[in-house]
This record gives C-alpha cells, structure tokens and sequence, in this order.
C-alpha cells in the first residue's frame, strides 16, 4: 500500500479534453484493450448529453461523438479483441456498436431487446462472444437480456435479436453488470433490489446458472470482481454503503462476507477534506488489494484501501476537477489515470507530469465552465425579459 500511496502522490495532471460547446457530465469511462506491444490508443466516454464521446488516449484531442437521442445512453466498453469497436446500452432498448474507423455516426450493430426493454446497464465478456444488458423494472418484470456478438459486420445497422434472458433473479432495475476479467462464462449484476448475483451463463436454464446470491441490503451502484483469481465480488450502493464477499467459500463452512460497511462516509478518516460519495473500485493485482475511488463535491479524489478489518485512506488528489467526479479508468500499466466529473472536464494524471501536489490549489476554485455558463445563459434570460 505504501507503494500504492506514492504513486499517488506523484501523480499530476498531464493533460486535459478541451470543453465542448454543450458541456455535460461524465458518467462512464472506458479505454481501448491494448493491441499486442501497443498501449491502448482509445478512450471512449458516456455522457449526460445522450452521446459517447472519443478521444485519443495520450493526448486527449476529440476523436468522434455518437448520439443516442432520443434514448439516454448507460455506461460505454470498449470490445476486447479490437480496440476500434465501442459499445453502449441504450433505454431504447437496444445496445449499439460503432466502429471508430469509419466516419459514419451510425452504429455497424444494434443489439435490440423485446418491446418493453429499457436498458440502463451491460457488459461485454472476454471473449467477445456474448453481450448482456439489465433493464428498468416494467410492471413485474426484470431481465438480463443476452445476445451473440460475434460476427460484427460494417454493414451500418445490423440488427441482432436476443439469445434469451434472465427473468427470475432480480426483481427490480438491474442497475450494473460485470463479466468476470479472465472467465467468459462467469458474469455478476446488481440490483435496487438489494442483490448481487453471479451467474455462470454456460448452464442450461437460469436456475442452474445462479452460482450465488449476495443480499447488500441497499440499492446497488457499483460492482467488481476483485482477489486471487478474481473469485471474490464487491459492491457499492447508492447510500454510500459497501459490501465485499469471497465465491470462493461458497462450498466450504466459512463465511462469505468479507467486509460489510453500512456508510463508508462514517468510517473512513479524511483530515482536510471529507468524503462524500464512492465512484467505484479497481482490484490491483500486483498489490493483491482492492481500492475505492471516492470523493467530495468540490472535485478532491480519495483513494480508499480495503482489507478484511476495515477501510482506510491511503492519499488525496487535489487541484484537477472543480465538481463531482463520476468516472475514473486506472491504467495499472503504465499508472495513468483518467478521471470524468460533473465539470465536464476529461483529466489524464500521470506520475510526475507537471508538479507534485496533493493539495488543492486556490487557482482551481473558480466557477467551473458550466456554472458559467449557466450564469450567463440566465442573465442574458433577465435582459431579454426587461
């Protein structure tokens, strides 16, 4: 963890995405699969204006936008196998993919799901074969809605019809999904029902396909695979709460819970700054240790350790975003990380790329570029009334 800390500490803002014209929130974060004895090129961003937006990964220059209006678009993943193809779920009920070659803004597959499906989470597993997405609860009903993902064409809008589903192990909005990073057939979701479920999807029916159910007792926001061989799940949920539990004990006495923390806010210590609100999480295989990527309204970024007796701080970053921070990509490789925040900024903070800072610098209290903009779209509405 040490180690881990300074690294953090070193880490500084390398570069920044230039605002665009319609400011809006970052809310997912994905970078391109690197190619062999290349680093990823690519980083693909969801944002609150319906749209993924591309960038180039070193210097962060604009690439490519695609819209979804007039659904809104949930979380965005690059394909495994080629780092040109981006995926994201739509809540018209499709999940769309595009090819960052071509120049068309239309998608070269569309995965659509049954008529009342709104899906608002998916993944993507391993191997590229099999695409999931979890929908909004419509009257009764929930569903993991699979499809066969391979063979995708640059025909534009290709339109692919489901495998089958999922319909009995959830019962309200399926809000995250998460295959496992090495098995192909193992996949995690999460519920506002409370539930974490692991699902091996290699099985005949759904009922022998449920693996293990985990009860977070709260609505679920995040979850991850994280432990030797990925054999342990966690989750967050929307009041800030965290659960962590290890598949691995499911056919032995022990107990699978790990680590249940009610309010992460309660529990960990932050000196200069409090803690607000929890982001996500990223298993660090080196280190064989899970973190937390949590924050505060004002845009700091704390970095959380998790062990089997608690969670603790292990640094700060300060001086980057001026708002809420809603994404981060943590490239263990190269020990990059990319961040996205309600002040429409896109940061790459590498080790020692400008300054060694963690503390917040006054500079960076101003006004984001969106409350100004706001300001003066209001003031120009007061003018205009006299």
């Amino acid at each position: 963890v040490e180690k881990i800390e300074e690294q953090l500490a070193g880490l500084c803002i390398a570069k920044r995405s230039t605002l665009r014209e319609e400011p809006a929130y970052l809310l997912d974060i994905d970078v391109s699969k690197p190619a062999q004895s290349e680093s990823s090129r690519f980083v693909a961003v969801s944002c609150s204006n319906k749209s993924v937006r591309v960038y180039n990964r070193e210097t962060l220059n604009f690439l490519r936008e695609y819209s979804s209006r007039p659904g809104v678009l949930s979380g965005v993943r690059f394909a495994h196998t080629c780092d040109s193809l981006v995926f994201s779920a739509c809540s018209d009920g499709t999940v769309k993919c595009w090819d960052i070659r071509l120049a068309a803004q239309e998608a070269v597959q569309v995965f659509r799901g049954y008529p009342s499906n709104a899906f608002i989470s998916f993944d993507i597993n391993r191997s590229d074969v099999i695409v999931c997405a979890g929908t909004e609860k419509v009257e009764k009903d929930t569903f993991l809605v699979f499809w066969d993902a391979r063979g995708i064409t640059n025909c534009a809008g290709t339109t692919k019809e489901p495998l089958g589903v999922y319909s009995e192990s959830h019962n309200d909005d399926i809000t995250k999904i998460c295959f496992h990073p090495d098995k192909s057939n193992l996949l995690v979701s999460g519920s506002t029902d409370g539930l974490v479920n692991v699902f091996d999807i290699n099985k005949d029916n759904e009922d022998d396909a449920l693996l293990s159910t985990c009860n977070s007792d709260s609505s679920v926001s995040f979850i991850g695979w994280s432990g030797r061989d990925y054999k342990q799940v966690y989750c967050m949920t929307h009041d800030e709460g965290f659960c962590w539990w290890d598949i691995a004990q499911l056919d032995t006495e022990e107990p699978i819970t790990v680590l249940h923390v009610l309010d992460v806010r309660d529990t960990v210590c932050v000196e200069s700054s409090s803690l607000h609100y929890l982001v996500g999480g990223l298993y660090h295989e080196k280190a064989d240790k899970l973190f937390l990527i949590g924050g505060t309204s004002t845009g700091n970024i704390h970095l959380i350790s998790c062990g089997a007796d608690g969670l603790s701080l292990v640094g700060t970053l300060g001086g980057g975003h001026s708002a809420t921070v809603r994404s981060f990509c943590w490239n263990l490789a190269d020990e990059s990380l990319l961040t996205g925040g309600e002040d429409a900024q896109l940061l790459l903070w590498k080790p020692g790329a400008v300054e060694r800072s963690l503390t917040k610098k006054a500079s960076m209290k101003v006004a984001s570029s969106v409350q100004k903009r706001v300001r003066v779209h209001n003031s120009s509405l007061k003018s205009r009334k006299k």
